[in-house]
Order: C-alpha cells, then sequence, then structure tokens
C-alpha cells in the first residue's frame, strides 16, 4: 500500500471560522481558525467545553482545509481546541499550511510536549493555575522550546491563582525568554482588579482581555 500524503491526513474538527483573534500578541487581527476536537485536560473555568469530545465535529483532510483557509482570503491560522497535540496529524496540517505560506498560530495547554512542532509556528501555551484543577498536569519541559516570539499564558480567576502565576513568572525566569501573558478568567475574575494587581507588583507581563468575547464574536 502506498504511503498517505500529508494532504490526505485526516483530523477531527470540531468547527472552522473567520474572527479576530482574541488573545495575544496578536489580537485584533482577522484569521482563519481551525478547532480541533479532544482535550485531555478539564479546567474548571473551560469556556469551550464542546472541545472536549474527541469524536465531536467532523473528519477532515489536510488538504480540505488548506483549501477552506485559501478561500478565507487570510495570511494567519490559528489552530485551538480542545488540544490540537492530541491528533496526530496537526503536525501534517501545521507543515502543510507553513509550505503554502501561511502564518502559523497554536494554542495549547502546555500539559504535551512540543518538541515536533515546527519552529516557525507561533506558540500560546498555557501554564494551568490552581484554579483550574490541573497545574499538575504541566510539562515544565516545553519551556526549551518557547522564544521570544512564543507566549506563555495564565488565566487567573483569584488572587491565590495571581500570587502562583507571579512565582511561576520569576521563579522560571521566563520574561527573559518569551512573552507572558495574564488573562482574567471570563466571569471569575475583573480586569480592573488583575490590572490593579500588576501594577501594585510592577510586573512586567501583558493584561489580555478576550477581545473576542467583548466583541460578542465567536
Amino acid at each position: 500500500m502506498p504511503p498517505i500524503s500529508a494532504s490526505e491526513v485526516g483530523l477531527r474538527v470540531l468547527e472552522t471560522f473567520v474572527s479576530l483573534q482574541g488573545e495575544g500578541r496578536a489580537a485584533g487581527y482577522p484569521a482563519f481558525f481551525v478547532r480541533l476536537s479532544g482535550c485531555n485536560l478539564a479546567c474548571r473555568w473551560c469556556d469551550t467545553p464542546q472541545s472536549r469530545d474527541p469524536h465531536g465535529g467532523q473528519p477532515l483532510t489536510v488538504a480540505r482545509i488548506l483549501r477552506l483557509w485559501q478561500a478565507s482570503g487570510l495570511p494567519e491560522v490559528l489552530i485551538t481546541g480542545g488540544e490540537p497535540l492530541l491528533q496526530e496529524g496537526v503536525y501534517a496540517l501545521m507543515e502543510t499550511l507553513l509550505a503554502a505560506g501561511a502564518q502559523v498560530y497554536l494554542e495549547t495547554n502546555g500539559s504535551l510536549p512540543l518538541r515536533l512542532v515546527p519552529p516557525e509556528v507561533i506558540k500560546i501555551m498555557d501554564l494551568k493555575t490552581p484554579s483550574s484543577g490541573m497545574s499538575a498536569y504541566m510539562d515544565y519541559g516545553n519551556l526549551r522550546y518557547l522564544s521570544r516570539k512564543d507566549q506563555v499564558k495564565f488565566v487567573i480567576a483569584d488572587e491565590e491563582d495571581y500570587r502562583w502565576a507571579r512565582r511561576q513568572v520569576l521563579s522560571l525566569g521566563l520574561l527573559h525568554f518569551t512573552e507572558v501573558l495574564f488573562s482574567p478568567a471570563w466571569g471569575r475574575m475583573a480586569p480592573e482588579r488583575l490590572a490593579r494587581l500588576i501594577l501594585e507588583d510592577r510586573l512586567p507581563v501583558r493584561l489580555q482581555l478576550q477581545l473576542h468575547k467583548l466583541l460578542k464574536l465567536p
């Protein structure tokens, strides 16, 4: 049997859509989103619980996703989930999009290895705070694969989360090699309170709000 080409590789896709990027350095820019199905974690404040089901959505080939992206007319693609790295086909998808000239972003929950992610991909990696219930599942070895173009994101639901995140930022030296994002958990932490905590500590991290939610976009 001949080997399967990269374009024929299949993935389970919950949805594809066009929206503004809501988080990170590219917040506010239009992008084509690919939301893959399945997640290995169960964060208490997860805002896309429908993406946890590995059987959700529909099967699409890499070639089909590529065509959908090309039809969008946008240069940027954000691959999210769920947890995209659970699906082996995501690597073929990233390589194919890069080869076609896309600027590729990957949102990942920080629990699975980044070793095989192409270096050209901009990685937005979570470090799960205590309120998520998932802090114990983080793979800190992933930090070696991050650079200045990448971002580490802390979703903060309360002041305990903030203090924990601040300790991680300082003890791991994150500010020396990547960008750090502090995001208030939607409906749990008042953004103005988080802003004041950052300012009180003079902590050089980026406060981010979920722009897509403020604008009621997908």
